[in-house]
């Protein structure tokens, strides 16, 4: 494996992007046509894991631990397929299937959203709405029933893609400190380790325009409750600096997420997917705004751009050399941005439409790496230590 490998998560499996001098080698797809929603990689033993399914394959983790080569799965619910290769044991033979076992957690989630791994656990987010925890590296799961049992979990209302935990944040220097994106129920944050959670959504005290009429748009107490992606400023101390883009907003949180600040002014539109920091600098970010929910979900004016910021979303400006600025009608989705940590930094993201841009100088000139990728569902890097 390189030093440094694109985790690309896909509606057909599992691709491992490399970067060879000028170009980028692709290996894939894995794990068996799978839907893969997320990836996570281990930079010390290159361990990694892709997660997803469906209603057909049920929810499941492969893990590889051979840069790749071979994939194992480990079930954590079953599905349709498995219901039938039960019920028809002939045509599973024809086929040369066998029932697989029961699984731990039989269909209480249809499939797994997100992975974060930190401080040697695995936690893998799923749909809907539950947290699940492995310290044997994906070989056993435990379900953390204090999300679940959250007072206000009657209450979470799902999303267009249903109640999805898709975004799990740590803190490298806090193993008791965690935080949950969960559309549509908004951010939680623990400090036991997923004991207990807190729901926070509060906006800060800044004036603000009012109610919206747009349903997810939050009110004038809390933001939105339909998050679509959460990052921690990986360079910050002392703090916990987070952002956030909202269905309804992008916003900086100074503490922890106990108050959201509104930093949308300056952008072309408060929808979109991603947003990603930069790994030193805390006050560095980048988010790719579509111009609506309803409006197709595309670059807008059809002109694909990121847009950045180095005061921590004070300001924006827009970063499109290398992008195609016509005729672009692509969705970068909420897990499909990344960064690296090289110097300077390389930031990331895939479409839709199957292609993967680079670019390697902090988001200013973008080039396309890859193209014709089945839908893009995830980006992340992995780099060997």
């Amino acid at each position: 494996m390189s030093a440094r490998t694109l985790l690309v998560g896909t509606t057909k499996g599992t691709f491992l992007l490399e970067p060879e001098g000028d170009t980028w080698s692709v290996r894939g797809p894995f794990c068996d046509g799978w839907t893969i929603n997320h990836m996570a990689g281990d930079p010390e033993t290159g361990t990694l894991w892709a997660g997803g399914g469906g209603e057909w394959f049920g929810a499941g983790i492969w893990t590889s631990t051979d840069d790749g080569a071979t994939w194992n799965l480990t079930k954590l619910s079953n599905g349709q397929l498995d219901d039938w290769l039960a019920n028809d044991p002939e045509m599973a033979r024809q086929f040369g299937m066998d029932p697989p076992p029961p699984a731990p957690f039989g269909k209480e989630i249809d499939a797994i959203w997100s992975l974060s791994y930190a401080h040697g656990t695995l936690y893998a987010g799923a749909k809907p709405a539950t947290l699940f925890a492995s310290k044997d590296h994906g070989a056993s799961w435990e379900k953390l029933p204090g999300l679940t049992d959250h007072p206000s979990a009657d209450s979470w209302q799902p999303g267009a893609a249903g109640l999805t935990l898709h975004t799990i944040v740590t803190d490298p220097g806090n193993p008791a400190k965690l935080w949950l994106g969960i559309s549509a129920a908004g951010v939680f944050a623990s400090e036991d380790g997923g004991a207990t959670w807190e729901r926070r959504n509060r906006r800060d005290n800044a004036p603000c325009d009012g109610p919206h009429a747009h349903p997810a748009a939050g009110s004038t107490d809390e933001t939105g409750h339909c998050v679509h992606n959460m990052v921690r400023a990986r360079g910050e101390t002392g703090t916990d600096l987070l952002y956030q883009q909202n269905h309804h907003g992008v916003y900086r949180s100074e503490d922890g997420g106990r108050s959201w600040h509104d930093i949308a002014d300056g952008l072309p539109s408060t929808f979109g997917f991603p947003i990603c920091v930069h790994p030193e600098d805390s006050r560095t970010l980048w988010t790719l705004p579509l111009n609506g929910d309803t409006a197709g979900r595309f670059p807008p004016d059809a002109s694909a751009a990121v847009w950045k910021s180095t005061d921590g979303g004070e300001s924006w400006s827009k970063k499109q050399a290398g992008l195609p600025a016509t005729n672009c009608f692509f969705t970068v989705l909420r897990q499909a941005m990344t960064t690296d940590t090289a110097a300077p930094a390389g930031v990331y993201f895939g479409t839709n439409s199957g292609s993967v841009f680079a670019s390697a100088d902090e988001g200013e000139t973008w080039s396309e790496v890859v193209r014709h990728l089945p839908t893009v569902l995830c980006v992340e890097v992995l780099e060997r230590h």
